[in-house]
């Protein structure tokens, strides 16, 4: 499934700074071209995976079979969006995504024909559904990462809008296409629709000619430590962590309906794939309603209420759907699971997005997708164990109980505290004087600051803010960080952090922000003068005679 959101590295302006322009996406052809493709794509993708449910249903209706379905589909994610989010930061975005999807189309080409000859079993059905799956997770960060290539800053939120509305737009309609099409032409249809509506993306992609943009001067990052560097970032981005482990709390629960909808629709609604085509249809109409919905509950609610009603929503429709026995519940159900499921994610998303700075930006929305789907695949796991031994109505109760009790366990993990954040690149950071010139890999490197307090009141004012800028030194590459007090001189204290190599130093000065650089400043007005920064290097090791 082609995903969108607001990662790359086109400069970008604070979430707030620049007001949007409504519809604003569409006067731009290249957005407007790459979004009806990727609709277009996904109403494929969507017939695909209601075509795959339904075909394990038909295979075998084990529940736990029937929810390693999901698993498939999820674990990819879980396993490549890290390593794929580092190329989407690292290499040309375009070309990667016109040889991926180039490969997906035909391997989804030839389960189509696999499917049309009858050779599949449930294992053939999961190991090309994780195939599949694998090429969508190497592609979405990198789908990410090229919206702001698409737009200007001003209709970044707009075209974020757009794509949620066409994903959705694609998951009422596909699923519903799916039912009818298998009645129709029979199982085999609805996957050779979706390799067929591939080629379009392919096209669209091929048309589009990627503008210039400014680009760092220092040679690309190695894979292995862009992984790394992303993840340290991760690790030290308090708003960051604070959106994965909100999505944690709500995906565990709401995998479950997304597991169990193909028994659901079988066994308690007595269904066909019609059925189940319609309940997932109804699923993204009721996305599609919350998406238009979502500004006034922002603006009434904020994103952390927004969310927690979102759940609690969610909740509701797991109950709805143990307690089913007709269409009419089930519709019911899944147009409340469609609408609470965009008001999580949509916030979910958009915190992520604020949290995180440009160059990092691909693996910062890839950490997010693997926490999403990593959550997704556990949970279907689990939840098609909890059925098979409790029966669905008591999983889907079990599951409502679960997301109920999420809400204020993880009440204190605030979202979108990074809006309004400038994290474009300040640039401030002198280019630090050397005496020879230092090859890129030689390291680690010692960087130490000392500064001057001009009174003894100010310690903690400054040790505080030193505190703060830990994280930040960390997030942008340093591995190690202290502060210390002079024994002998009372007021002077030392910062260090080491740094792998120059090279990470370097990109070190390309990585600090504007509120970076205001914490700084924050620092100098506490000192009697300027702090004074020094570089050491490890020595080269010495040559065998």
């Amino acid at each position: 499934m082609k995903t969108t959101g607001t990662s790359g590295s086109a400069p970008r302006a604070p979430l707030g700074h620049v007001a949007p322009r409504p519809g604003g996406a569409f006067r731009h052809p290249a957005f407007t071209v790459i979004w009806i493709a990727t609709v277009v794509s996904n109403v494929g993708t969507w017939m695909y995976n209601a075509a795959s449910g339904w075909l394990m249903v038909s295979l075998d209706p084990n529940p736990l079979a029937v929810s390693l379905v999901q698993v498939a589909t999820s674990l990819p994610m879980f396993l490549f969006a890290l390593p794929a989010g580092a190329l989407a930061d690292i290499i040309d975005k375009r070309r990667f995504l016109i040889a991926l999807e180039g490969a997906t189309t035909l391997v989804s080409a030839i389960f189509a024909a696999l499917v049309g000859f009858g050779d599949v079993t449930p294992g053939v059905l999961l190991f090309f559904m994780f195939l599949i799956g694998v090429g969508g997770a190497l592609t979405a960060p990198a789908w990410q990462a090229i919206v702001p290539e698409l737009v200007p800053p001003q209709d970044l939120m707009p075209a974020v809008a757009a794509n949620s509305v066409g994903i959705n737009i694609s998951r009422a309609v596909g699923p519903a296409l799916a039912g009818s099409t298998i009645g129709l032409l029979g199982i085999a249809a609805p996957f050779w629709v979706n390799a067929i509506s591939n080629l379009g993306v392919i096209g669209a992609l091929l048309w589009w000619h990627v503008p210039h943009t400014a680009t760092s001067r220092l040679p690309l990052e190695r894979f292995t430590s862009a992984i790394v560097t992303g993840i340290r970032h991760a690790r030290h981005n308090r708003d960051l962590r604070a959106t994965l482990v909100r999505a944690v709390a709500f995906f565990l629960f709401a995998s479950a309906y997304w597991a169990l909808l193909p028994l659901v629709a079988r066994n308690r609604l007595g269904g066909g794939p019609e059925l189940y085509g319609v309940l997932l249809g109804a699923i993204g109409a009721g996305a599609i309603a919350g998406a238009f919905l979502l500004p006034w509950a922002k603006a009434k609610l904020g994103p952390d209420l927004t969310v927690a009603a979102g759940t609690v929503g969610t909740a509701g429709a797991l109950a709805l759907y143990g307690l089913a026995r007709d269409p009419a519940v089930g519709l019911v159900a899944s147009a409340l699971a469609g609408a609470s499921w965009i008001a999580v994610l949509a916030n979910l998303n958009v915190s992520a997005q604020v949290a995180l700075p440009n160059w990092v930006r691909g693996r910062g929305l890839a950490l997010f997708v693997t926490v999403f789907f990593g959550t997704m695949t556990l949970g279907s796991a689990v939840w098609g164990e909890v059925a098979s031994a409790l029966g669905l109505p008591l999983a889907h109760f079990v599951a409502a109980a679960g997301a109920l009790l999420a809400v204020p366990l993880t009440w204190r993990k605030k979202l979108q505290t990074g809006a309004g954040v400038d994290l474009t690149p300040s640039m401030h950071w002198p280019v630090p004087v050397v005496a020879e010139i230092i090859e890129s890999d030689r390291g680690p490197v010692l960087v130490t600051i000392e500064y001057r307090l001009a009174a003894d009141k100010d310690r903690e004012a400054l040790l505080s803010a030193l505190g703060k800028l830990s994280h930040e030194r960390r997030r942008d590459g340093a591995y190690d960080w202290g502060v210390f007090e002079d024994s002998a001189e009372k007021l002077r204290y030392l910062e260090t952090f080491l740094v792998e190599s120059w090279l990470e130093h370097l990109r070190q000065h390309e990585r600090v922000t504007n509120a970076d650089r205001v914490l700084q400043e924050r620092i100098t007005h506490l000192l009697t003068q300027a702090p004074e920064v020094r570089h050491f290097i490890s020595p080269p090791p010495k040559r065998a005679n």
